[in-house]
């Protein structure tokens, strides 16, 4: 007599290109699977919008129009999807996990939106959660952040979670060219989209960001509490001057626990672009790479590094996933719930602390920097550097300052545009990392 397991049976919406490298790996790895788990994988079925579009190998027996009702069948275990979007996967999810059903997913924009949703659902039914492809791909990440540092305070964390952008900004750092340049060569070479703005606009960085701080600080955060500005307004003069600072500029997801202006525990969750120096280990991070840098009071400083994106890195991780929930079932035990007992508040992004590297196109005249200056002194906002350079009439000042509260430099900032000396206000760029 056998003494295999019975088959853990899978459902899968969704067969673009992160769902059919996840049936690939399911078969060609079935042997290994079956011996990880303990029991045999099985996919019973695989909802597509396209029923008729070729799609290789896989057995068109197994597609179905009807998403929910393979949900909601009795003989699924695991539903993994990869659709995205908000609705119809969120109806799609919630009625598997108040099933008990365990879910895989990689939809960062729904858990980023309304992870809460999910959460409840999942506790209701007694059921598993994993979404480790929701965030950075095939870089083991979150599980980290959820188990292995459960123990600990994770203070901060500072991560490049876009490929896209990462490309773009290295590229312009490498070649000297200008953001339109380096988008026309990434979206040539398949790393940008055809319409590139969920990613060059930050809004997949903050749905990631929101990810990160909501495991990092066992808080709840979403997509809308995080601060967002997309690097569109990069330029090459901007790259230019942060080499001769010995930095480059990366679009950066920060997500940091401390006080707020009141002295009581808070949580700052942004993600803009900032100058950082080279000698940061975000710096050489290059090409379509992610990677995210976790401090913690105890372990220190952690680094994860790896392809955030593509077809089979995130299946990878789907199937990982797939992986501890199937044995969880075999062997009746459930993955860490969430947690989110601290309900931190949220920091608004006028009390965030860092330093700014400004650009200002000016007269050039007796009296402009002092004036320029004054105005810096009135809003607390202290000068660290002063470079000036001039061409006949006009000259440029590039400031960076010391630490200062975003509000104190939006302020100071809107004075100085009201200053008929300045003629214009080229850049403004965080600066992060202790130049």
């Amino acid at each position: 007599m056998s003494s295999e397991k019975p088959a853990v049976r899978l459902a899968l919406l969704g067969c673009g290109t992160v769902g059919s490298e996840v049936v690939r790996l399911l078969h060609e790895q079935a042997a290994d699977l079956t011996a990880r788990i303990g029991a045999p994988l099985e996919l019973v079925g695989i909802a597509v919008r396209r029923p008729g579009r070729q799609r290789g190998t896989i057995d068109p027996a197994l597609f179905t129009t009807d998403a929910l009702g393979l949900v909601k069948r009795d003989d699924v275990d695991v539903v993994i999807e990869v659709v995205g979007g908000i609705e119809p996967s969120r109806t799609w999810l919630t009625e598997a996990l108040r099933a008990g059903k365990s879910v895989v997913t990689a939809n960062k924009a729904l858990l980023a939106e309304d992870g809460a949703t999910l959460h409840d659902a999942a506790a209701e039914g007694g059921a598993d959660l994993y979404y480790e492809a929701a965030v950075a791909g095939a870089i083991p990440l979150l599980r980290p952040l959820r188990e292995s540092l459960h123990g600990d305070r994770v203070t901060r964390v500072t991560g490049i979670v876009n490929g896209t952008t990462n490309f773009i900004l290295s590229s312009m750092d490498a070649t000297g060219a200008g953001f339109g340049e380096a988008l026309d060569e990434a979206t040539e070479l398949g790393y940008a989209e055809a319409d590139p703005t969920a990613d060059v606009e930050g809004f997949d960085a903050a749905a990631k960001a929101a990810i990160l701080a909501s495991l990092a600080f066992h808080t709840r955060v979403t997509a809308a509490d995080v601060f967002r500005e997309g690097m569109t307004g990069v330029t090459a003069a901007d790259m230019a001057s942060a080499k001769e600072m010995g930095c480059t500029i990366k679009l950066l997801c920060i997500a940091q626990r401390g006080p707020d202006s009141t002295g009581n525990e808070s949580v700052s969750v942004r993600v803009h672009p900032a100058m950082i120096p080279r000698s940061h280990p975000l710096a050489g991070v290059g090409d379509a790479f992610n990677a995210v840098f976790v401090e913690a009071e105890a372990a220190g400083q952690l680094m994860f590094y790896g392809r955030g994106a593509g077809g089979t890195p995130t299946a990878s991780a789907v199937l990982g996933d797939i992986v501890a929930a199937a044995r969880n079932r075999i062997s009746g035990t459930r993955a860490p719930s969430e947690s989110s007992y601290a309900h931190l508040p949220i920091r608004p992004i006028g009390e965030s602390v860092t330093r700014y590297h400004i650009s200002l196109d000016v007269a050039d005249r007796q009296g402009v920097l002092a004036t320029v200056a004054g105005v810096f002194a009135k809003h607390e906002v202290s000068i660290a550097t002063v470079r000036q350079s001039g061409r006949e009439e006009d000259a440029t000042l590039v400031i960076v300052t010391h630490g200062a509260p975003d509000a104190n430099l939006a302020a100071t900032v809107e004075d100085l545009r009201s200053l008929d000396i300045v003629r214009s206000i080229a850049s403004v760029l965080r600066v992060e990392g202790g130049v």
